[in-house]
């Protein structure tokens, strides 16, 4: 019953916030009548809710649970000082993210009404090959994981994107070298991101902070250490508690 839960859950997506019965039970290809049994418990525990057309959507109460998980609450309230002065200094988008997978999972966002336009949301997940936070995720891992993500053909956004195994290879040992990642009109063409590596107490990358300032206009140089501070304030404020069970991946 739960997996079948979890399965009407995973149905809805960015594109696909609001979702009917009938596409509800074709998207977790269930049943019509097991869907709705399901769906009228998730709505009466607050999961999901009705719109007035009849459609749902995730609810308050799936939102208030998964914002008590202890990886994210104690990083989010250990980065938003550090994300807000980053931000104060910039005006531009700040932003968190973990790996989930072969995926970053962005955590928390800070965003200006004039900052530059980014693909990316709180909660939403995104490729790790193309973004700033990405490559530093995907600089201090295991190789296995490595391995994962360039097992599949890498999606190009833009002609700047980075796609080939090889120099992509090159560009994570230069992160690693330099301590920060460098992202020049990878994910949309008005966009540059300067990221650096959060670390755990035992020196482990458990996060990624970054900055997204419109291309041309400012120097990564200038911004790197800017963000670098950032992300060694976020370190030293992290909950000891919090990553004591993640994988100890690499140092940067």
């Amino acid at each position: 019953m739960v997996r079948r839960a979890a399965r009407v859950l995973a149905a809805f997506s960015p594109d696909r916030p609001a979702l009917s019965l009938t596409e509800l039970s074709a998207r977790s290809a269930l049943p019509l009548t097991t869907t709705h049994r399901l769906v009228s418990s998730l709505a009466d525990a607050g999961f999901l809710e009705r719109h007035a057309d009849g459609r749902y959507h995730v609810g308050l109460r799936l939102w208030e649970i998964g914002a008590l998980a202890p990886r994210e609450l104690g990083l989010r309230e250990a980065a938003l000082p550090f994300m807000e002065d980053l931000y104060e200094v910039t005006r531009h988008n700040v932003q968190l993210a973990v790996r989930e997978g072969t995926e970053s999972l962005y955590v928390e966002r800070i965003a200006g009404r004039r900052a530059v336009r980014v693909l990316t949301r709180v909660g939403g997940r995104f490729p790790l090959h193309p973004t700033g936070v990405g490559r530093v995720l995907l600089a201090w891992v295991l190789e296995t994981v490595v391995e994962a993500v360039l097992a599949v053909p890498l999606r190009a956004y833009t002609p700047c994107t980075v796609t080939d195994p090889e120099a992509l290879r090159q560009e994570l040992a230069a992160v690693r070298a330099r301590g920060y990642a460098v992202n020049d009109r990878q994910v949309t063409l008005d966009a540059l991101s300067v990221a650096a590596p959060v670390t755990s107490g035992d020196g482990a990358v458990v996060a990624a902070v970054s900055v997204v300032v419109p291309a041309g206009q400012h120097g990564p140089e200038a911004l790197a250490p800017m963000v670098q501070a950032a992300a060694r304030g976020i370190s030293r404020n992290l909950p000891r508690t919090t990553y004591a069970p993640q994988r100890k991946e690499g140092r940067p």
